[in-house]
């Protein structure tokens, strides 16, 4: 959710972006990482803008990850088969504090190869410069001000100020799902206003995702509680370790053990088919 918010960002306030990482201006449009030939690593968190002259790769993260470093080299060699007189800019952004050494790795080494890329750590970055743009808002509580909830109430007082509707709304959604990360609900809430929120794209994109998990979630417990009840009807009382088995399984899984266990005449059929689908 973190990381998609940050995508939505980047993506709507590419100009605001652009001005802070890049130095200047610079219009900047969405390449598609299909374009990069080969099949891409994690390309629902991959950020990659283009102007004429330069690529911008921005990836944005709440924990260390270890493959960051050789995801940084791949693609800049990937750009470049694609792209080989465009410069390329590639920067990691870390959103939460962490004690990780990975945080502070800026190069990919191995014998005969070294690539660099840039870091920030928004936890040190002083707080202005994110009061002064409106795709960079968002991420204003996550930068180095000690106190959160008033830079939140600075967040909502610039937010305010923004005349496009749509644009107020969705910097409004976007702060409020970032600074769950250093704040708790009602705090945020008493902040920032949630009647503008609601209006915004990625919040109703978070409703709808949410609302699905829900039917999901609620057509898995149905699948199960059907599927324990045929299983004891057929084979008698389920132990308590293949139940917690059973509840583990995903809800495809459950419907294929729900069509299995009609051929079940006792208990051993059903730990050999646990088994099989570990």
């Amino acid at each position: 959710m973190f990381d998609n918010t940050c995508k939505f960002l980047a993506e709507a306030f590419s100009n605001d972006y652009a001005a802070w990482l890049l130095g200047q201006s610079v219009t900047l449009t969405q390449l598609s990482p299909s374009e990069l030939a080969v099949e891409p690593i994690r390309a629902d968190a991959l950020i990659l803008l283009e102007s004429d002259n330069i690529i911008l790769h921005l990836e944005f993260q709440t924990e260390a990850d270890p493959t960051m470093a050789f995801r940084m080299l791949d693609y800049r060699t990937r750009a470049f088969r694609r792209f080989p007189r465009k410069q390329m800019k590639q920067v990691v952004i870390y959103l939460n504090p962490t004690t990780s050494e990975l945080v502070y790795q800026t190069t990919f080494e191995i014998p005969g190869t070294r690539h660099e890329f840039e870091v920030i750590r928004l936890w040190e970055q002083p707080t202005e410069p994110f009061l002064n743009s409106a795709g960079l808002l968002p991420l204003a509580v996550l930068t180095q001000a000690q106190d959160k909830a008033q830079i939140l109430r600075q967040v909502s007082a610039r937010v305010e100020a923004i005349e496009d509707k749509r644009a107020q709304s969705n910097v409004t959604a976007s702060a409020a799902i970032l600074a769950g990360l250093s704040l708790d609900r009602n705090t945020i809430y008493k902040v920032l206003r949630q009647d503008i929120m609601k209006q915004s794209v990625i919040y109703q994109d978070i409703q709808q995702e949410g609302e699905q998990r829900g039917e999901q979630t609620g057509a898995l417990k149905g699948e199960r509680s059907l599927v324990l009840r045929l299983l004891a009807r057929r084979i008698g009382e389920i132990p308590a370790e293949l139940r917690s088995q059973i509840q583990s399984l995903s809800l495809e899984q459950t419907e294929a053990l729900g069509e299995a266990l009609l051929d079940f005449t006792e208990r051993s059929d059903l730990t050999n088919w646990l088994k099989s689908h570990e």
